[in-house]
């Protein structure tokens, strides 16, 4: 007998099975290195006096198998648009649905919300996720190229 997924909003007890997820991605994503946030900034940053992320959870038996964070990103063309950071479901239940249910509800919160859209990032590398995208007739972009720098570099810098 199969038990029922819930997807909802997450709760501060959920964090420590969340940041089980995300060192998850990261070794899928072959960089577990990369991982520097701590399950206190994660708690912060989410529950604390300014959260400056929301995420949503997919459950089965208390467990939590699946996670979809996400913030308003602003366009200066389209107005607020819902940033999908990390749409992420435990190995053992990929290909059960429970990607699409999290992507359904993002979709879902941005469309009551009356947001300009949701984008995300995908590696390119990333077979299966550019198809579970594809499913939705999404548009991938091969023309913008991602730019960052670091907490690292910035402390190199000369600030006169």
């Amino acid at each position: 007998m199969k038990t029922a997924i819930e997807i909802r909003s997450a709760v501060r007890s959920d964090i420590p099975q969340v940041m089980a997820l995300i060192r998850e991605l990261a070794e899928y994503e072959k960089a577990p290195e990369e991982v520097t946030l701590t399950q206190e900034q994660l708690l912060e940053d989410g529950f604390g006096k300014n959260p400056v992320y929301e995420l949503i959870v997919a459950e089965e038996d208390h467990r939590i198998i699946g996670i979809a964070l996400f913030f308003i990103r602003y366009s200066t063309w389209k107005g607020r648009m819902l940033f999908l950071e990390d749409l992420v479901v435990n190995e053992s239940h990929r290909g059960q649905g429970i990607g699409h249910a999290l992507f359904k509800e993002i979709l879902s919160i941005a469309h009551e919300r009356q947001y300009a859209g949701v984008c995300w990032q995908v590696l390119d590398w990333n077979e299966l996720a550019l198809q579970f995208y594809a499913r939705y007739k999404a548009d991938i972009s091969t023309e913008w190229l991602n730019g960052k720098i670091m907490l690292a570099q910035l402390n190199e810098m000369k600030w006169d």
